[in-house]
């Protein structure tokens, strides 16, 4: 009897653990949206495209020199790196983007709003097929947030 109580606390910790570690991913997966969402919020309320530009282009900059600080650290495993590696090439590509670089040419003026939402969408998208733990996820966020 002693044996299965053990056992069956065993579960419930286990379960614990399971149920903490989803919602801290969850969590840290919203704070990043919400970065995003900010970023978004700016580019919407600045009254003219150059202004629009730099603040989309100031989010790259964040975005991939966080990448680059995160890859870059001791315990970040090989896993994460490549992870990293696939987020921080979809944000140099949306920035190649925005200003007509490596082929693409240049968002419009009147489109920048909707490219802004178009890169929202899309980093959402990413978030759910590129996996990063919730560790580095939080790094990252960390990160973001003090830039």
């Amino acid at each position: 009897m002693k044996i299965f109580k053990t056992f069956g606390l065993l579960i419930l910790l286990l379960i614990g653990f399971q149920l903490s570690a989803i919602a801290q991913g969850n969590d840290a997966t919203a704070k990043f949206k919400k970065y995003i969402n900010n970023v978004v919020q700016k580019v919407e309320k600045a009254e003219s495209p150059d202004q629009k530009r730099s603040i989309l282009n100031d989010s790259f900059d964040n975005m991939i020199d966080t990448f680059d600080k995160v890859s870059g650290m001791k315990g970040v495993s090989e896993d994460n790196k490549a992870a990293i590696a696939k987020f921080r090439s979809t944000i140099v590509e949306k920035k190649n983007e925005l200003n007509g670089n490596n082929g693409f040419a240049a968002v419009k003026n009147n489109q920048l709003n909707n490219f802004a939402h178009y890169v929202q969408q899309d980093l959402e998208q990413a978030d759910e097929t590129i996996t990063i733990s919730v560790t580095v996820l939080l790094l990252i966020i960390i990160i973001l947030l003090l830039l």
